[in-house]
């Protein structure tokens, strides 16, 4: 439940941020939907090697492993902002009707500037910081959403599977829904922090906020995205630490209507489980299921 959690947490902050990071990194909608949908992009990319493999490997490490990888590319999203100048907007005039581009970066006395800066005209240092606005910072939000799809994709077939082999029949549709519902229950807060970091300055901490002169209502305004994906990274990060304890199997509960029935399917189960006790023999299992793989795609 927390695995699915934090991963809804994630993806319904990514939905609330997509107009802030438009706006941050100056780039087109249609990119925008670009590194939307680079998770599903990742997600296909492996569905089908995770669900083989999976299924006959140690689930639970593999979920965890891709719990870290989905928090690291959660954490990756929000690495731009380190690393960008400052968010440039423009400050309308009441007197004239030009406007004044105001920037962080440009608040600062000349006597705080490199000589070499100094010396360059206005006009040439104000197209260096607009550069420095539209830049392919991007290209990391994407890698990070990527990797976002790439480590949620044994929670669903993997996570459901393992609950369900070693849960007892009257309780894995509860436990089943547990799940779904915390499914549900995760985009809600991944909202509810959308809201509160929009009404954060994105340069919280790098500026002094009171030479800002816009406030949220105003449409060049561009709230704190990156301070979400800092948490929903750590979230799902601690989220991957307890199935690194799991077993690889558990006992099984089986009715006794059923214990007839699946008495040969348990034997196989069990027999199966007992091929990887020994390091060679888990070596050859991997290379046959490898050989296996595509023959079992027809």
């Amino acid at each position: 439940s927390f695995v699915y959690f934090a991963k809804a947490l994630a993806e319904g902050y990514l939905k609330s941020t997509i107009t802030q990071i438009e706006r941050r990194f100056d780039i087109p909608s249609s990119l925008v939907g670009v590194i939307d949908g680079s998770f599903e992009i990742g997600n296909l990319l492996v569905i089908t090697f995770v669900s083989y493999f999976g299924a006959k490997l140690h689930r639970p490490k593999i979920i965890g492993t891709g719990c870290l990888i989905m928090g690291v590319g959660t954490l990756l999203i929000a690495l731009p902002q380190f690393f960008m100048q400052q968010y440039r907007y423009e400050k309308y005039s009441p007197f004239s009707n030009s406007t004044l581009s105001l920037s962080p970066c440009l608040l600062e006395s000349d006597s705080q500037l490199p000589l070499s800066v100094i010396e360059k005209p206005q006009s040439k240092r104000n197209d260096e910081c607009e550069m420095d606005a539209s830049s392919s910072m991007w290209v990391y939000v994407f890698l990070g959403n990527l990797l976002r799809g790439i480590g949620e994709t044994p929670i669903q077939p993997l996570g459901i599977a393992y609950l369900d082999d070693f849960a007892s029949e009257d309780n894995s549709a509860f436990y089943i829904g547990c799940v779904q519902t915390v499914a549900i229950i995760g985009p809600i807060f991944g909202f509810l922090l959308g809201s509160l970091c929009a009404k954060l300055y994105v340069d919280i901490g790098f500026v002094n906020l009171d030479h800002i002169t816009i406030t949220p209502k105003d449409p060049q305004w561009v709230g704190a995205w990156w301070l979400g994906y800092l948490i929903a990274g750590i979230v799902s990060l601690l989220a991957a630490l307890p199935f690194w304890c799991l077993p690889k199997s558990l006992p099984r509960h089986r009715s006794k209507e059923d214990s007839n029935s699946a008495s040969e399917k348990s034997k196989f189960i069990m027999d199966d489980h007992a091929d990887y006790q020994t390091s060679l023999g888990e070596k050859s299992k991997i290379m046959e299921m490898a050989r296996d793989f595509l023959p079992s795609l027809k």
